[in-house]
C-alpha cells in the first residue's frame, strides 16, 4: 500500500515485490517538492529560487501571493499553461506507470490528471474512483482525488461530489481514499503547520458502515498516523516520496 509517490518510481518499482497486490492512493505526480525544492515541474520551469519563494508563501498561507507569483511566472512562458503542465506530467507518468506490479489498484490524488491515467495505465493496473472491488475475499472501496482548496491542484472536486462517491461505495470492509476523514490529528501537518482538507462524509461513513479499516494519504507529515474510530482503524500509509517504503496489510 503506497500514496503520495510523487515522483519515485524507483522504488515504486519494488514496492510490491512479496505482496498479493499493490494499492496506490494517488499522487503520482511531482509538482514540487517541499523538502528539496530542486525536483518537481515548477522548479525545472521557473528554478529553484522561485521554488523556494512559492514554498514560503504557501506555507505561510499567503495565497493571494503565490498566485501572484505564479501568474508573473506563467507569463514568461512560450505556450499555453495547461499544455506546458500536461506535457510535463505525460513526462512523469510514462516513468511511473510502467513501475505498476500486476495486480495493481490505485485511485487518483489531488495533484493527478485523470483524464491522462487511461492513456497510461497497463492491463495490470485497475483505475477505481467511486468503486468497489473484491481483494482476496474482502471488499475495498476506492475514492479518489481531494476537496476544493486555495492551493487549486488538479484535481479537487465538490463536497457534495465527494460524498456521493462515499455513499456509492456502500459497505466496504477497507475504505481506500487519497484524503483522511475530517478529524484533526489526522489533516494536521506538523512540517508544513497547516490543516488540510481532509472529508465529513468519509468521517460520517466511517461511523455509519464501521469498516475494518480506513487507508488514506494526503498529509505527507500527520500529527498522527494511526488512530481508531469505532471499530475502524484509520492508518495515514505514508509519504511513499520520502520514505519508500510501502505500508503492508495482512489478513
Amino acid at each position: 500500500m503506497v500514496s503520495d509517490v510523487h515522483g519515485n518510481a524507483r522504488d515504486l518499482a519494488r514496492a510490491g515485490e512479496g505482496a498479493d497486490a499493490l494499492i496506490c492512493l494517488g499522487d503520482l505526480v511531482l509538482f514540487l517538492d517541499y523538502a528539496d525544492h530542486s525536483r518537481g515541474i515548477f522548479p525545472d520551469l521557473f528554478g529553484v529560487e522561485n521554488a523556494h519563494r512559492l514554498v514560503e508563501l504557501r506555507t505561510a498561507r499567503r495565497f493571494d501571493e503565490a498566485r501572484e507569483l505564479g501568474a508573473r511566472l506563467w507569463g514568461g512562458i512560450d505556450g499555453d499553461r495547461f499544455t506546458v503542465i500536461e506535457r510535463a506530467v505525460r513526462g512523469q507518468y510514462a516513468e511511473m506507470f510502467p513501475a505498476f506490479p500486476t495486480p495493481t489498484y490505485a485511485t487518483y490524488g489531488n495533484v493527478d490528471m485523470p483524464q491522462l491515467w487511461s492513456e497510461f495505465a497497463e492491463p495490470g493496473t485497475t483505475v477505481l474512483d467511486g468503486e468497489r472491488v473484491e481483494i482476496g475475499g474482502w471488499v475495498f472501496g476506492f475514492v479518489g482525488g481531494g476537496l476544493r482548496t486555495p492551493m487549486r491542484t488538479p484535481y479537487e472536486i465538490g463536497d457534495e461530489e465527494y460524498a456521493a462517491k462515499i455513499e456509492a461505495l456502500g459497505e466496504v470492509d477497507v475504505l481506500c481514499t487519497h484524503i483522511p476523514p475530517e478529524v484533526p490529528e489526522l489533516v494536521y501537518d506538523t512540517v508544513a503547520r497547516r490543516f488540510e482538507r481532509g472529508s465529513r462524509a468519509l468521517l460520517d461513513a466511517i461511523h455509519r458502515t464501521r469498516p475494518r479499516y480506513s487507508l488514506f494519504g494526503h498529509v505527507h507529515q500527520p500529527l498522527a498516523r494511526r488512530m481508531r474510530i469505532g471499530a475502524t482503524e484509520c492508518v495515514n500509509v505514508g509519504h511513499f516520496a520520502s520514505s519508500g517504503t510501502p505500508w503492508a496489510l495482512e489478513w
